[in-house]
């Protein structure tokens, strides 16, 4: 039973883990607007500059926390290391189309990718982790790709931005459940490990006078910098809030930020939204539901059954 300290220490925790949550959802919503300003400088170099100030903001946080022991336990595991350069490869590509879609003014795309991201993670489980999709698991994943085919068909196009991010960013996520690895030092390791190719296309860019990065426009050049920043605290955000928040409200938690990300490209930067966008939208909204429905009916299960199994143990004989 907990103490009246424990339990204030506990809704503390739960209420600060909410924030950082909103906190870390609500930034990824609203990014496009951050990379929109760098819109004279091209994906490729974008990428290059996330990749290095990623990692120089890392090493500076994994000194002050002291976590370089955590960096080096991975080193050791070969299997560790092979699925961080894996998941690496992964997230650059994720990275790389984002930036490329939000530049090129497909910032709706981007939020159908990521709506579409839960079914495709269910997929990946059921095909990769040989984990069983339940009758609503599997309609879900029906209704989402009713949705891309009509698009497709139907309005001429396929959505090829928005599936590459959600197959990316779904393959990001199965090979970081395989590495087994802590988010900070994993995405050091993921990161360090492509610096190297950064750098080298930096200084290819420096050397043909193509290198926009330092060139008199300090407010640009502060912008690449602080990629690092705007990539790494997010991350801290949401590990603390996977700390302390129930999955069920992290699950609704992660639709707010292509929430976010639909409603800047369809007010702010008025990108088209057709009936076949709206049908395809929907179709995917409708599978959300099902399968939002389906994870809090199991995880209500759950509990009940926790609750009846320990009231089972505390009965005296």
């Amino acid at each position: 039973m907990r103490t009246p300290a424990k339990h204030s220490a506990a809704e503390g925790h739960d209420r600060s883990a909410l924030i950082a949550g909103i906190a870390a959802f609500a930034t990824w919503g609203l990014i496009p607007g951050y990379w929109k300003l760098l819109k004279t400088i091209s994906p490729p170099e974008i990428l290059a500059h996330r990749f290095v100030w990623t990692s120089v903001f890392l090493v500076v946080v994994l000194s002050w926390q002291r976590r370089w022991p955590e960096v080096k336990e991975v080193m050791r595991s070969r299997r560790a290391t092979v699925f961080c350069l894996t998941s690496g490869l992964a997230v650059a590509t994720n990275w790389f189309f984002f930036i490329f879609a939000v530049l090129i003014n497909r910032v709706l795309e981007t939020s159908l990718g990521y709506f579409m991201t839960p079914l495709v993670n269910v997929l990946f489980g059921a095909i990769f982790l040989r984990e069983r999709l339940t009758r609503l698991q599997l309609i879900s994943v029906l209704l989402a790709a009713s949705g891309v085919l009509y698009l497709t068909f139907g309005y001429g196009r396929f959505p090829w931005i928005a599936v590459t991010l959600c197959t990316t960013f779904g393959l990001y996520g199965l090979l970081r459940k395989k590495s087994g690895t802590a988010a900070v030092p994993g995405l050091f390791l993921e990161t360090i490990m492509l610096v190297p190719f950064a750098i080298a296309y930096l200084v290819f860019l420096k050397l043909h006078g193509t290198l926009l990065f330092d060139r008199g426009d300090w407010s640009l050049s502060i912008l690449l910098v602080s990629t690092g920043v705007i990539t790494a605290v997010p991350l801290f955000w949401f590990g603390y809030a996977a700390r302390y928040l129930r999955l069920t409200t992290l699950g609704f938690l992660q639709y707010l930020a292509p929430t976010i990300s639909f409603f800047l490209g369809v007010f702010l930067y008025h990108e088209p939204f057709t009936r076949g966008h709206l049908i395809t939208f929907g179709l995917i909204w409708i599978a959300l539901a099902i399968f939002t429905f389906e994870a809090i009916t199991r995880w209500h299960s759950g509990r009940v059954r926790e609750a009846m199994e320990s009231a089972v143990c505390e009965t005296p004989a």
